[in-house]
């Protein structure tokens, strides 16, 4: 398959890049940080009539979530801190910002369960953002008392994150250019257990599920989406024609698959519907 451009939403490739794709019932959020000294970074939305606007002006955002409150959760470089952003009136509280007394080193992308609990990735990539951070790039788990936990520091800069969609498997994709997608365990206390490795990827940054539990993992470099069963074999490709960050199911029936790049946002009918389920 092919993805479409949404010209509305076209920018210069070379400057930045589109990331953090979330739905939240009627439109579209994403982030757009430049590659400017401190990656200065804005929130977008994609109306439902086709227009693109700035929704928060300087948010220090990577990857968004839809908190249960309607508000966007937001993994942030500038700060290095997950923070809240309420839509109404664009204020910004800190949700957690350090693990064992030192700030995080560039939260990239995050995923929120039915209960609350926020897992995150932490890798490198901004991390000169601002000053501090971990001797380490870690996946995280959040949980609802606000306690943080370390759930796999073993995975080189990882990267996307997402939910099975009955809340059990958890699934990381880093490791840079050599590559994996890694499922991890819940139990019922949302503790992860050791991770495997599902596939390899070259590059692997964002990625979605749909409501069947297939993976939607997307190759920077490679320019495309690898749908990934469960059991961790390759369903289908999806093409882009630029370098490829994340992807987000949306649309009235969440059969549209929406996926952020270098400049560029496109989107795919399917015949599949997913996250938010």
């Amino acid at each position: 398959m092919a993805a479409t451009r949404i010209a509305a939403a076209d920018a210069d490739g070379s400057r930045g890049l589109y990331e953090g794709p979330v739905w939240t019932g009627e439109a579209l959020y994403f982030s757009h940080f430049t590659f400017d000294p401190g990656f200065p970074s804005r929130i977008l939305r994609l109306a439902a009539d086709g227009r693109v606007e700035t929704v928060i002006e300087d948010s220090g955002s990577n990857g968004l979530a839809l908190g249960s409150d309607g508000a966007l959760v937001a993994a942030t470089h500038d700060l290095k801190e997950l923070a809240r952003y309420d839509l109404v009136d664009g204020s910004r509280m800190r949700i957690v910002g350090e693990y064992g007394g030192q700030p995080f080193n560039s939260p990239n992308d995050l995923v929120l369960g039915a209960d609350g609990t926020i897992w995150f990735t932490d890798p490198d990539y901004q991390r000169e953002a601002a000053p501090g951070g971990q001797p380490a790039t870690r996946v995280y788990r959040v949980g609802t008392d606000g306690r943080v936990e370390v759930v796999d520091d073993t995975l080189a800069n990882p990267n996307g994150i997402a939910l099975s969609p009955d809340g059990r498997t958890l699934y990381v994709a880093g490791g840079g250019d050599d590559g994996v997608l890694r499922a991890y365990p819940l139990d019922a206390d949302g503790r992860a257990g050791p991770g495997r490795d599902l596939v390899r990827a070259e590059g692997p940054d964002g990625l979605a599920v749909d409501c069947l539990g297939n993976i939607y993992l997307t190759e920077h470099a490679r320019r495309r989406v690898r749908v990934i069963s469960p059991q961790g074999e390759e369903l289908a490709t999806i093409a882009v024609d630029a370098n490829i960050t994340n992807a987000a199911f949306g649309g009235p029936r969440r059969r549209t698959l929406y996926l952020t790049g270098a400049g560029a946002l496109w989107s795919v009918e399917l015949d599949v519907a997913g996250l938010p389920y």
